[in-house]
């Protein structure tokens, strides 16, 4: 097995979340097999101390990452670069030093920034697909970005700068999407299919033990994309329903009130494993097209089934009444309905908790998500030296 030199860039979010967890998680599994890795990061605390004609020009094209990023390849001389995030600070501008060091880009798509101004194909708790495949010009009209036309402005300006300058067609080796529902949408939005890969998140949870499960698990940010909405108004109509909810947000007064549920505030990463261990069912209402949720793999590494939303790839990643149960999105009655079912049915419930097992040791594995991802790496490099 070759042993790579790779150069790991992602711009670091204010509040760490799940595609943080990942790019950590990548990085371990590559240096825990042997590969060098080195990190080029920027952390948009950064912004903090900035004016917004500075954000807005780095957004398109940093002059200041461009200088790191080149201090760095010269000093490390990776053999493929590895882009997460480049939103806001690090900018596309290190696609193009890349390209001129003659070393190959993949790219992970966590989420649709590429596509969509906001990320997430999301307009006033509904999806909206109307910048897909267009000038997204529209996102400025309806504010789609934090509510604000000049930062959507921003925002749209520069992906419409790097697709017309071919830096996403050109500049890019190898795009991994994390499920074929995002693949499919993001060939809609014109990337080029042929490099366009799907490799899933994964984790590294050892074989759950058996015991008494019970209540329900939800895990993330309080916000609306993630269905809290519904969950509140669903704990409300079903009798005895517990459910546990781990993380913090600005959704969070809508479910501190309401009986059954139990906040429990942000929790480290073995504490909310244990909770997963404990709980008859994850609950996973989200209202948005879900690229692919760490706390879904995290789940079935538990052998915990999911209630998922009947939406984008939850609708493809939960295999319904086999891995866990599928409810119509944004309708907190049916998810009412299935918390209801599942507290009858437990002996059910358990079975596709072992389903759910099953299908992680066959797909979602540090093993077998490291084989998929030297192979990319493999593959983008043996082009860049022109061997076929």
């Amino acid at each position: 097995m070759n042993r790579y030199r790779v150069l790991v860039v992602h711009n670091l979010y204010q509040q760490k979340g799940g595609e943080d967890s990942v790019v950590e998680s990548e990085v371990e599994l590559l240096e825990s097999n042997g590969h060098a890795v080195e990190r080029f990061t920027r952390n948009n605390d950064e912004i903090h101390a900035m004016d917004r004609v500075s954000v807005a020009m780095q957004s398109c094209w940093s002059r200041e990452s461009l200088r790191r990023f080149n201090d760095v390849v010269e000093g490390f001389r990776p053999e493929v670069v590895h882009v997460h995030n480049t939103f806001p600070l690090i900018s596309p501008s290190i696609y193009w030093a890349a390209g001129r060091a003659g070393i190959p880009v993949v790219q992970t798509l966590h989420n649709f920034r590429l596509l969509c101004p906001q990320a997430m194909f999301l307009r006033d708790g509904k999806v909206c697909i109307d910048c897909l495949g267009h000038v997204p010009w529209r996102s400025v009209v309806h504010a789609c970005y934090r509510g604000s036309r000049l930062q959507s402005a921003v925002s749209a300006g520069a992906v419409t700068l790097h697709r017309m300058a071919g830096t996403y067609r050109t500049r890019i080796s190898r795009f991994i999407a994390l499920n074929e529902f995002c693949r499919r949408k993001f060939i809609e939005g014109g990337l080029p299919a042929e490099r366009i890969v799907v490799k899933p998140n994964f984790v590294d949870f050892p074989v759950p033990g058996e015991g008494l499960r019970s209540g329900f698990l939800f895990v993330g940010r309080l916000s609306v994309d993630k269905g809290i909405r519904i969950l509140g108004p669903a704990a409300r109509q079903t009798v005895g329903v517990v459910i546990r909810v781990a993380g913090t947000g600005p959704e969070q007064a809508l479910l501190e009130a309401v009986p059954g549920i139990e906040c429990l505030g942000s929790l480290p990463g073995d504490v909310v494993r244990n909770e997963m261990t404990r709980a008859m069912a994850l609950l996973l209402p989200s209202i948005w097209y879900e690229n692919f949720p760490r706390t879904l793999v995290e789940a079935f590494a538990c052998g915990l089934p999911v209630i998922a939303s009947r939406i984008g790839a939850l609708a493809d990643l939960v295999e319904d009444g086999v891995t866990g149960l599928l409810v119509e999105s944004g309708s907190a009655d049916d998810l009412a309905k299935k918390m209801h079912w599942a507290m009858g049915n437990p002996e059910k419930m358990a079975a596709m908790g072992r389903n759910a097992r099953k299908l992680y040791e066959a797909r979602f594995t540090a093993d077998r998500n490291y084989e998929q991802l030297t192979a990319i790496y493999r593959d983008v490099i043996e082009e860049a030296k022109g061997i076929s």
